[in-house]
């Protein structure tokens, strides 16, 4: 599989949108079912690429998508980073495309960005605890767990917690 990194186009906004909604849905990541409103977030790239600091980027195979990932360099859609860390937010890839280093490819590309910014120290990002595979690929790629870092993104719902990671570059 020859893996191409780059920004996604307007025209690709709704196709990643369903990648990445029927990813986390048929994982079993959205934390009720297919009416989480976080499904309607994760269907939203328009809003993500258009939002300062935030980049959509997207793995390609030829004409293929394989997944996408957003890249948040500050601005409003930062979660945990700092002022001097970047961040990688709504990591998916396509079924189809899974163990075949889309995965891989995107947050190595990610980690590339963050190395460019001056004065970006770290690389973080938050993962549901079930998300196993996802952790070994970012302790993989060097990342380790920062449990200080830890947070609720839902405060109605006590035991709901991110783990978070981070990449010193």
């Amino acid at each position: 599989m020859d893996i191409t990194i780059r920004p996604a186009l307007d025209a690709e906004f709704d196709a990643l949108g369903e990648i990445t909604a029927r990813a986390y849905l048929d994982d079993g990541l959205l934390a009720f079912d297919s009416g989480d409103a976080y499904r309607d977030a994760l269907r939203d790239v328009r809003a993500r690429a258009t939002t300062p600091g935030a980049e959509v980027l997207v793995a390609v195979d030829g004409d293929r998508l394989l997944g996408n990932v957003t890249f948040v360099a500050g601005g409003p859609l930062a979660d945990i980073a700092a002022p001097d860390e970047a961040e990688i937010r709504m990591l998916a890839v396509s079924g189809e495309a899974r163990g075949r280093g889309a995965g891989e490819a995107l947050v190595r590309h990610c980690a590339d960005r963050a190395r460019a910014l001056d004065g970006c120290r770290r690389l973080v990002l938050s993962t549901q605890p079930g998300m196993r595979a996802a952790h070994r690929l970012y302790e993989r790629l060097g990342f380790v767990r920062a449990p200080h870092r830890d947070w609720n993104p839902l405060p109605d719902i006590p035991h709901f917690a991110l783990l978070a990671y981070e990449l010193t570059i």
